[in-house]
């Protein structure tokens, strides 16, 4: 029987606007309403659940494998409490038993030299990332592209802390979350100049094709800090449209760019942040947003009233 994933395109209009109806089992076609599919098998759990305590008492499976675990979260753990099955507290004689299990497993999940090393460089990881409040699809980018190092034997004669900053730099990078080195730097145990060796070199050996950030990828983050409103985001998008197809951007900072972008949309459209406010955010220096801000102004014919 197919699946609703089985369904791309709609057969009469050619749409892929096509959405599933769990409750009738259909994909419809969002354009001409055409029912594309009928009595969709359901792969979701057959039980249902009003709060997440008997989400967890009726759910049958483990946690999703993740690559931020040494192990992938493949082995079992034993939990911390010392309660039996039916919630009742275990014997002394058992409580020690269970003591030594929990120590015991503590022992063999991390077994040899390698296995250390990717504990501690995962860890280190999972630290510098919640530091830069990057979301859960780039840690675990990150996470494999160090086992990918460790498995080309990338890793000797360098530094876990910075080749694991350099993974999560790039990590960033591929997923389009930019952060610069300096803010690396800031959360990393390593120099920037460090951070950038190992980044050329994993790049190089692991053959990553990235791109050179664009500025609008820093808009976003940049008008949030600010607190400038989705009309004023759209706006200096649409500034930095008009500049990358005039190439004003190539050779600029993406940052001093974007951030020259913002405030000229924040005085367009009402929301005026001063050259100092924006330069604090991007991480730049008032001179650099000036000096793009001009550059922006003149070669766009926009006209500001300040």
């Amino acid at each position: 029987m197919p699946s609703a994933e089985d369904f791309k395109k709609c057969p009469i209009c050619g749409s892929v606007k096509l959405i599933y109806d769990p409750e009738r089992g259909e994909i419809v076609c969002t354009d001409c309403g055409y029912v594309v599919a009928q009595n969709i098998i359901d792969l979701g759990p057959e039980w249902r659940a009003f709060d997440a305590d008997q989400r967890v008492k009726r759910g049958r499976v483990g946690a999703p494998m993740t690559m931020m675990i040494h192990d992938k979260g493949l082995s079992s753990t034993i939990d911390w409490k010392n309660k039996d099955i039916h919630g009742h507290d275990i014997s002394s004689t058992m409580r020690a038993k269970i003591y030594r299990l929990r120590k015991w497993q503590r022992r063999i999940r991390v077994s040899d030299a390698a296995e250390r090393n990717l504990a501690f460089a995962l860890s280190e990881l999972d630290r510098m990332a919640s530091q830069l409040s990057l979301p859960r699809n780039v840690k675990e980018m990150a996470a494999a592209l160090y086992r990918k190092a460790v498995m080309e034997r990338l890793i000797r004669g360098r530094s876990i802390e910075g080749v694991t900053a350099a993974c999560l730099y790039a990590a960033c990078r591929m997923a389009k979350v930019p952060r610069t080195l300096d803010e690396i730097e800031e959360v990393a145990r390593v120099d920037k100049k460090e951070i950038g060796r190992s980044y050329r070199f994993i790049a190089r050996e692991l053959h990553l094709k990235l791109i050179p950030t664009s500025p609008i990828d820093y808009v976003s983050r940049f008008a949030d800090q600010l607190g400038l409103s989705e009309k004023t985001k759209n706006r200096a998008i649409k500034i930095l449209q008009k500049a990358i197809k005039l190439g004003l951007t190539s050779g600029r900072g993406p940052m001093g760019v974007a951030a020259a972008a913002l405030y000229i949309a924040s005085v367009l459209e009402g929301e005026k942040r001063t050259q100092r406010e924006v330069a604090e955010v991007a991480h730049v220096t008032e001179v650099t947003v000036r000096n793009r801000y001009k550059e922006l102004v003149e070669k766009l014919n926009i006209k500001l009233t300040l």
